[in-house]
């Protein structure tokens, strides 16, 4: 296959020392205008495989933009803070980036609790926010706001886009394990309404919801082996993803079980699995060897070039919220929250998966995720036969929205 070269090449760079991988000295060139002050917040220290990617995405986006003559003649400023994984650290964190450092807007955060504080702030401070990762239905929808947009596919979306293998496998009996906070609370839920719609025989006799960061996972996979489901769904990542995939693989729980999962085909959390990649789950995820559109490839192109290693889908995240703040900056040319939340509200954006934009009815962008199957090549989990699915395919309609969405605007 094509991508078999960029895989070794990748395997090779990640080998590389961390020295070697040190972040560039991004010199910006010079300007007269005042720089226009991005306020990013993350939990870098709690998820640093998706988020030291994401910030290396974010500076080559700034970068290529400021080296460009910046957004309508001012040069992008980033300026970013650890949120500490915690929604009342968040929102200290936001009201101290927009009253002493004078930020224009605010971006960023991950965990879906931390995005909705923060997201609740903005509402309250009338100041705009592009929430970069944080995949709660409630941050466009039930607790959505006027201020407060999302560039990733939520779990509703991606839920959506495994829906099609999880109804095709004609499975009856599912397990499903999540981590025990928004996201996975959310996922599970979505997921758990969806298949029954599509299917009405369907029963769920497991449900596994682990602390997050904090699985136990001897026991969690062990009460799926019990239960003999004959699906699983999985919504863990991370660490925690890593430890229920081996005991379960110790203890065969998954043996003839159908698996699909979120998350588990991006490289942050595949590419530690190794050889004990769980072959055969159809998941969501990131195949970068294997995307040969002109958008991916001259993303992947700068970046290796920046950094001398593979993007994660955390750098496509990062590159993407700075390119979509830039074009709605050029859209408003303004910084006025109330002119950018105008200017987002339809926006067309261009980024590494194509095209796409940002729904005036719910704030959603529609980039989408890919879908595959697990495999294993050269002792390294990949994703097989990826396919791209637009998010605008699996979002409600505009009138379903109205029903689930306050009158915000």
């Amino acid at each position: 296959m094509r991508y078999s070269s960029c895989l070794r090449a990748a395997l090779t760079g990640a080998a590389m020392s961390v020295a070697a991988l040190a972040l560039p000295a991004f010199t910006l060139p010079a300007f007269a205008a005042e720089p226009i002050r991005i306020g990013e917040l993350n939990s870098y220290k709690a998820q640093p495989a998706f988020l030291d990617p994401y910030r290396k995405g974010m500076q080559l986006a700034v970068k290529e933009i400021n080296d460009a003559g910046g957004v309508n003649g001012r040069p992008l400023e980033l300026i970013s803070r650890d949120d500490g994984g915690n929604p009342g650290d968040a929102i200290r964190v936001a009201e101290d980036l927009v009253t002493r450092e004078k930020v224009d807007l605010l971006a960023g955060t991950f965990l879906s609790h931390i995005g909705l504080a923060v997201s609740g702030f903005a509402g309250k401070r009338k100041v705009f926010f592009l929430a970069a990762e944080p995949l709660t239905d409630k941050l466009t929808w039930t607790d959505g706001n006027r201020y407060t947009f999302r560039l990733r596919p939520s779990t509703y979306m991606q839920v959506a886009m495994l829906l099609p293998a999880a109804k095709a496998a004609q499975r009856k009996r599912w397990a499903i394990v999540y981590p025990n906070y928004e996201y996975g609370q959310s996922a599970a839920a979505t997921f758990k309404k969806l298949l029954k719609d599509a299917q009405p025989d369907v029963e769920f006799v497991e449900e596994q919801a682990t602390p997050l960061g904090k699985i136990d996972a001897g026991p969690v996979a062990q009460a799926i082996a019990d239960a003999k489901p004959d699906a699983v769904f999985n919504v863990l990542f991370g660490p925690d993803l890593a430890k229920f995939v081996r005991e379960a693989n110790t203890r065969g729980a998954l043996e003839g079980t159908h698996v699909v999962s979120l998350l588990s085909g991006e490289p942050e959390y595949l590419d530690p699995l190794k050889d004990e990649t769980p072959v055969g789950w159809v998941v969501t995820g990131y195949p970068w060897y294997a995307i040969t559109t002109p958008e991916h490839m001259a993303f992947l192109s700068a970046y290796q070039k920046a950094y001398g290693d593979y993007p994660r889908l955390g750098s496509v995240v990062g590159y993407t919220t700075i390119k979509s703040i830039a074009a709605g900056l050029n859209k408003a040319g303004s910084t006025d929250s109330e002119k950018l939340v105008d200017a987002f509200r339809g926006l067309q954006v261009t980024g590494p998966f194509g095209p796409f934009s940002y729904r005036a009815s719910d704030h959603q962008a529609t980039m989408g995720a890919y879908v595959g199957i697990l495999a294993l090549k050269d002792g390294q989990g990949i994703m097989v036969q990826p396919s791209y699915v637009d998010g605008a395919s699996v979002l409600p309609s505009d009138a379903e929205v109205k029903a689930l969405r306050p009158a915000t605007d």
